[in-house]
Parts: structure tokens; C-alpha cells; sequence
């Protein structure tokens, strides 16, 4: 091998690496981002771009909230109520985000959504499988919504697998149970697919919890204001559809505004509700 003059192998010429350039457009795939919006009038309609738009910044942000409340799952079960409370804070500031754009959706008049909804055709807000991905994550469970999503598609695979995991009330109980308390073992060691039921013996940890232990209780809250969110969020929706669409059947033979209703002020963690009049 070849000494330098200090003794040292020589080193060979020096090999200039390709700068990467990546520049805002390269990052976020925005040329990718910008085709995806394919209005089916042509563009003979105009409010047809709006709401595709709507209904694509909804994925995202549905795909947002997953992210978000797994990293909460795993925050909670590790007993990090720092992470635990700003995830939750930031989950329901994207919750007040996607009840805003409701009022960008209802700048469009019926007639507007009329002239293209059956360029729709079997296309529903039903099948919408991020959305139930994040309900079932939080609790709401029910296996016979598979049934909208093909037999082995990639969709239904991942609800299936959802319903095999624990729900975020239940990474919450196993919070608690790490801090001392007294949890019912089956309520969180138990494969949840029906939604959350009241407990009365947890409720009794509860009432503990609200009165001397402020920490965990502010966890409850902000439990509770995530609740509420999706229940607000769960209104809004229903009196846009009612509004613009009536009491139609809903787009692809979905039951529409009918169904929507029956979902409203269904709590998803029903102890923290039940103990209010107790406290």
C-alpha cells in the first residue's frame, strides 16, 4: 500500500458526491399532488373541482388523525402523559380544522351539487375506509361495516386487522391501571369489536380520579373534549347533507342524511359521561 509522507497511506482522489436537490415541489410530490383532481363534467361544473378537493383534504386529514392517536396509543400505554396531552391537543385542534371546511363545502348551493352528483354514480362517503379505520381506533366498532369492502381488498384487510388491535380507551385504561388504579382486567386485555359499554365499576375509579388525582383528570377532559369534537363534527356533516341533499337517499344507495342522524350524540367513551351528575 502507498506511505504518504507522514507514514499514513496515501488517500486517493477525493470523489465528488451529486448534490440532491430537493426543492418544495419535489418534496411534496405537488405536481403529483395537483393531478389527482379529475372532475367526471370535464370541467363543465364548477363546483365539482371544489368538492373533490374537500373530500381529498378529508383523507389527509383522517390519515393524520390515525397517525396522531397511534402515537397516543403508544404514549399512553408507556405512561408518557407529556406526549399523551399535547397528541390529544393537537388531535382536536385538526378536529376544529375539518369542522371548518364544512363551511367551505356548504358554500355550495344544492342546485350546484345537483347538476354533477350522478356523475357519482356508486361513489359514497360510506366507503370513506380511513374514516372507519379511525373509528374503530377510538372505539366506535362494528364487523359488519366490512362488509362494504370486497372480500381480501387492501381496505378490508386493515379493518380486520384494526379490529384484532386494542382501542385507544382501552391504551387509556391501561394508563390508568400503570398509575395505580383499579381496572377491570377484561376491559383491557379483552379484543373489543362491539363499541365501548359503560362500566360501572370503572366508573367508581373515576369518580376517584376527578376528585384527588388533577393530573389523570385533566387526561379525562381532554378525552372527553376529543369526544365531543367528533360528535360536533358528527352534526355538522349530517345538517350539510341535510341541507343539501334533503332526505335523499345518499350518493351509491348509502341512506344519506336518515342514517347520519341515528350516529349523532353516540359517545365513544361512555363512563366519562355517565359519572358527570356524580362528581
Amino acid at each position: 500500500m502507498a506511505q504518504g509522507s507522514s507514514g499514513r497511506p496515501a488517500r486517493g482522489p477525493t470523489r465528488i458526491l451529486p448534490a440532491v436537490t430537493i426543492t418544495y415541489g419535489s418534496y411534496l410530490k405537488v405536481p403529483e399532488l395537483l393531478s389527482l383532481q379529475c372532475p367526471l363534467s370535464d370541467g363543465k361544473e364548477h363546483d365539482e373541482t371544489l368538492f373533490i378537493v374537500i373530500h381529498q383534504v378529508y383523507e389527509l386529514w383522517f390519515k393524520q388523525q390515525i397517525h396522531e392517536a397511534n402515537h397516543l396509543q403508544r404514549a399512553l400505554e408507556a405512561g408518557d402523559d407529556v406526549t399523551s396531552v399535547a397528541t390529544l391537543r393537537r388531535m382536536l385542534t385538526i378536529l376544529k380544522t375539518m369542522v371548518a371546511q364544512i363551511d367551505v363545502l356548504e358554500t355550495m348551493s344544492p342546485v350546484s351539487f345537483l347538476s354533477f352528483r350522478s356523475l357519482l354514480a356508486n361513489a359514497s362517503g360510506f366507503q370513506s375506509w380511513q374514516f372507519r379505520d379511525f373509528e374503530f381506533l377510538l372505539g366506535n366498532r362494528n364487523p359488519k361495516a366490512l362488509e362494504r369492502y370486497p372480500e381480501a381488498s387492501p381496505e378490508r384487510v386493515a379493518l380486520a386487522r384494526r379490529l384484532e388491535t386494542r382501542t385507544l380507551w382501552q391504551s387509556f385504561l391501561m394508563r390508568l391501571e400503570r398509575g395505580g388504579h383499579a381496572i377491570p382486567r377484561e376491559l383491557t386485555q379483552e379484543v373489543r369489536t362491539a363499541p365501548t359499554a359503560a362500566d360501572e365499576t370503572l366508573q367508581v375509579t373515576l369518580l376517584s380520579i376527578y376528585k384527588d388525582h388533577p393530573s389523570e383528570r385533566s387526561l379525562c377532559e381532554l378525552l372527553v373534549d376529543l369526544d365531543e369534537g367528533i360528535q360536533e363534527w358528527r352534526y355538522r356533516h349530517v345538517k350539510m347533507v341535510e341541507r343539501t341533499i334533503g332526505m335523499r337517499q345518499g350518493t351509491g344507495g348509502s341512506p344519506g342524511a336518515q342514517y347520519l342522524r341515528a350516529t349523532l350524540f353516540t359517545a365513544l367513551f361512555p363512563d366519562l359521561w355517565a359519572i358527570r351528575d356524580r362528581i
